[in-house]
């Protein structure tokens, strides 16, 4: 009964979450200043005035945005999730094409974020007042004021440009059909913007883990263990691991949103063709049914971003899953 509770919570914290996200999506795309016909046709097209009348009845642009957007809704609780206005792509056809980008890149900057920021965050801790504490410290603040855009131009502009040692962008070589790409190649142009989105999210995750492992080392029992003759090897890694390994998974996790938000930029730097610049090639253009479309499917993303780190809690702490049972 309490786990089918949980789910049932879980569900409905869901389905609340995407029709908040969903209105106010179309609420910011109905008051932005972008004209989705102009956009579509272009400021010097020849069509006329019928003709713009007739797309703009097709796309439903004359309609008053509440009827718009209960056409959408309704469409979209029946699966069809519109056409896209800027690829002339079904919705869920652009979102699963650009997705399958950017997962991989995701997926590689989300793992060397939090390992190598967790190990950062240890070190500095441990050697806590050294030169090496305020390397990573001044070097974590000053990426916490970072904007995306411009780490990844300094980076494309450092390892591409200048070194030559990367492409500047895209996923794939130029003039390269898809099926001849090889996965060496993939990878290749996949270095440059999932090493921008990583060195992002390491400054988090480094100073949580350090100022976590520098609380626990200054408590009472582990002076009690220095008494014992255990050496700080052995105090990290029996006592200090294991109490901040739950917090820096509630950090990971919780930085998922993070990397979805930062990932646009980081695709637009690079030319990347994921779904963070097809977000913004729909906001460019007024793409309602896209903008839509990217909106819900981030917010289900963050969202089970979010509930695989609940589980996790209850596999590394099994206090918790007690704390869920008697309540």
């Amino acid at each position: 009964m309490n786990r089918l509770k949980y789910i049932g919570g879980t569900l409905c914290r869901m389905l609340t979450l995407l029709a908040a996200v969903s209105v106010l999506s179309f609420a910011l795309v109905a008051l932005s200043p972008i004209d989705p016909l102009t956009a579509y046709i272009g400021t010097n097209s020849t069509l006329s005035q019928e003709a713009k009348d007739a797309i703009a009845e097709h796309w439903g642009l004359n309609d008053p945005p509440a009827k718009r957007f209960l056409a959408w809704a309704g469409n979209f609780l029946k699966g069809d999730w519109g056409t896209s206005i800027a690829f002339k792509k079904p919705v869920k056809t652009v979102i699963g094409e650009r997705f399958s980008y950017s997962v991989a890149l995701m997926l590689i900057a989300w793992i060397f974020s939090g390992t190598l920021g967790f190990l950062a965050g240890v070190f500095a801790a441990v050697k806590k007042g050294s030169l090496w504490d305020k390397i990573i410290k001044t070097f974590c603040l000053a990426l916490q004021s970072a904007p995306t855009f411009w780490v990844g131009l300094l980076v494309l502009s450092l390892f591409a440009v200048r070194l030559g040692w990367f492409p500047i962008g895209l996923a794939a070589p130029m003039g390269k059909l898809a099926q001849d790409v090889t996965l060496g190649e993939r990878i290749y142009h996949l270095i440059l913007p999932s090493l921008t989105l990583g060195v992002l999210g390491i400054s988090k995750i480094t100073l949580y883990a350090r100022q976590k492992l520098i609380e626990i080392l200054s408590s009472d029992f582990i002076l009690f263990a220095k008494a014992r003759g255990e050496n700080i090897s052995q105090l990290v890694w029996r006592h200090g691991m294991r109490n901040i390994a739950l917090p820096a998974v509630t950090v990971q996790f919780a930085a998922f949103s993070e990397l979805f938000g930062g990932i646009a930029l980081a695709e637009s730097v690079f030319s990347y063709p994921g779904i963070g610049s097809a977000l913004t090639a729909a906001g460019l253009s007024g793409d309602v049914p896209l903008l839509l479309g990217i909106a819900v499917f981030s917010a289900i993303f963050v969202f089970a971003g979010n509930l695989m780190a609940n589980i996790l809690y209850g596999l590394l702490d099994p206090r918790i899953k007690e704390g869920r049972a008697n309540g």
